[in-house]
């Protein structure tokens, strides 16, 4: 059996000739629910230390993490948007707008900083993963081309930690 490639006037055609009735099909996006993610690099540095803990328990908790001149990361952010398909375009949003707007809220503040010294939200936050998921979703939740569904960030190639936003039912 071989493979043609058919043009949509030798379809109809076809189609008409085995008295298939041709419907115009158009596609509509409003239903549709497309996601894009794209995907980011920086390096910054943490200690992981809390005044809530003795240095016993920090050192029990955070263990080779709670070195007192802290340790640095390669992370991987990958950011997940949706929204309408723009008719015109194709597509949900422009990647310059996100990259542009990521790189002003996140990258430039994150990007080879120490994040305990560097980034406000963590002078009196310890800066895990999971709290750097949080504020980094909290930064990009204000992109106005497309709707922020989750944040994922690889630390390690073992570790990684994902936020979609408070959602209702989550259970500690």
């Amino acid at each position: 059996m071989s493979h043609r490639i058919c043009s949509p006037i030798a379809i109809a055609t076809a189609r008409g000739e085995q008295g298939i009735e041709d419907r115009e099909i158009t596609m509509k996006n409003d239903g549709l629910h497309v996601e894009l993610g794209r995907r980011y690099r920086f390096a910054a540095s943490h200690r992981l230390h809390t005044p809530q803990l003795s240095e016993e328990e920090n050192c029990r908790v955070f263990g080779k993490c709670n070195n007192p001149y802290g340790h640095g990361h390669n992370y991987v952010l990958e950011v997940t948007l949706s929204g309408k398909i723009d008719p015109a375009t194709g597509m949900i949003s422009n990647l310059a707008d996100l990259d542009a707007f990521v790189e002003r809220h996140v990258l430039d503040e994150f990007d080879h900083h120490s994040l305990n010294q560097d980034v406000t939200a963590f002078h009196d936050t310890v800066p895990t993963t999971e709290n750097l998921c949080i504020e980094i979703f909290r930064r990009l939740q204000k992109f106005p081309h497309a709707k922020l569904e989750r944040v994922r960030i690889q630390e390690t190639t073992n570790n990684s930690f994902e936020y979609a936003g408070n959602t209702e039912g989550n259970h500690s």
